[in-house]
């Protein structure tokens, strides 16, 4: 299956400077395949560590973080001689070894040579409950599912080149297609072992079963790794998401979570579910000013499922809204396509998303960023609607170049506004305000 982390892994190895890598990612979005895969073909041997599965090697960390006595402790457990550039190592849920985390610092001074690389899918939560951070000893990367792009590319790699190569007239030519794919991938979303058993069995009944178990697995997880009362407030928070996404609210409400509820009992929910990299949270900004941080309402957010397939699942969405023409780009209010573009924004283009609503008024821009100095403001329709009247207001008021409109319709520039088609979400970095 083809992965875009692997290109920026070979980067990562041939970066000058290269320190080890910390790979953060959601349970079963691919990390240890993607480290697998990247150590048996582009190094001469791989010696991978699961520190879930294995509690011998973990020991040796209790002691002496000398990584000249942990490379031999490797060596022994994995039969991989570590010696120099030409091994990868891979430390695997490393959460679960806490001094794992603490010895990459070690690696950086005294082993810099040695390619290392510590995933782990609750790694954000431990490092939000005082594990020993290597401060500026690692670089990072995070492991999303796999955007549209990607899954054009291993359903469709023809089609895919049109994206590729930024070609709008073949973007244009072919919407129909893209609308179909598009449409597919709305349903399974981006889960590894979802695509692979859609692009295996072209059963939907079987996706939704995987969707299916991997929402029962997430949820375990919940009391799992937490006491039962805040497991109780992160399953409230994970299931109010979908019916909150669609609503006509401008921001999250406590109050739909639980009756009485307020954001000092349920904050930390939020953040684990964060951490954990379930959700995607976006928050307001005031006005559209540099830099966007700075102008960041911290009380008002929304919060988007980190895959669209798994929202419909959750959400209970019916396979058959598939035989329908388009009606699947507004079910739930249009939901599953602002979750889709959140995610794109995201996990193809790494972009921190904001939206901007007004104080007293109806007006609302679903998604704003910064590329370039510039301030970016991003209106989506779920379907072929050229009106975007909060997004010009928005646009005049601030004083802005141009805002970016996202819909099934094909691309079209006016003075102040840029529609592209929804399948294109990728390509917004390449299309800048002014």
């Amino acid at each position: 299956m083809y992965r875009s982390i692997s290109a920026k892994l070979n980067q990562w190895n041939k970066a000058e400077g290269r320190k080890p890598l910390l790979l953060q990612g959601a349970r079963q979005v691919g990390k240890t395949w993607a480290l697998k895969e990247f150590g048996e073909t582009s190094f001469d041997a791989l010696a991978y560590v699961n520190f879930m599965e294995d509690r011998t090697l973990g020991a040796v960390f209790e002691g002496d973080l000398n990584p000249e006595r942990i490379l031999r402790a490797i060596s022994l457990q994995t039969g991989i001689q570590v010696e120099d550039q030409s091994t990868l190592v891979v430390f695997d849920e490393v959460q679960e070894c806490p001094q794992a985390l603490t010895s990459l610092k070690f690696f950086a001074e005294h082993r810099p040579d040695i390619p290392i690389i510590a995933a782990g899918s609750l790694l954000g939560v431990a490092l939000h409950r005082g594990v020993s951070f290597p401060v500026g000893k690692v670089d990072h990367l995070t492991l999303y599912p796999l955007t549209f792009r990607e899954y054009l590319r291993n359903a469709d790699e023809a089609l895919c080149k049109c994206l590729d190569d930024q070609d709008v007239d073949m973007l244009d030519a072919f919407r129909e297609r893209f609308i179909e794919h598009l449409k597919t991938y709305y349903f399974t979303g981006g889960m590894p072992e979802v695509v692979d058993t859609f692009l295996t069995t072209k059963s939907h009944e079987k996706v939704r079963e995987v969707q299916n178990r991997l929402l029962y697995d997430y949820e375990h997880d919940f009391s799992k790794y937490v006491d039962p009362l805040l497991a109780e407030k992160i399953r409230l928070v994970w299931e109010s998401a979908p019916a909150q996404l669609g609503r006509e609210n401008k921001k999250f409400l406590y109050s739909a979570v639980r009756k009485g509820a307020r954001a000092r009992g349920y904050e930390e929910a939020i953040r684990w579910l964060q951490d954990a990299g379930l959700i995607l949270k976006v928050n307001r900004i005031s006005k559209p000013r540099l830099p966007l941080a700075g102008y960041e309402d911290k009380d008002a957010f929304k919060l988007y499922f980190f895959d669209v397939g798994l929202l419909g699942a959750a959400s209970l969405l019916d396979p058959s809204v598939l035989l329908e023409k388009n009606a699947l780009f507004s079910e739930f209010k249009g939901s599953l396509t602002e979750n889709y573009v959140c995610q794109e924004l995201v996990g193809q283009c790494g972009i921190k998303p904001y939206y901007w609503s007004a104080e007293n008024s109806q007006g609302e821009v679903d998604f704003v960023y910064a590329f370039n100095n510039a301030i970016m403001p991003v209106e989506v329709k779920a379907e072929v609607n050229l009106r975007a009247k909060s997004l010009r207001s928005f646009v005049e008021r601030y004083q802005l170049e141009k805002g970016l409109r996202l819909s099934l319709s094909g691309f079209e520039e006016q003075d102040w506004l840029i529609n592209m088609p929804l399948y294109a979400t990728s390509l917004l970095p390449e299309f800048p305000a002014s």
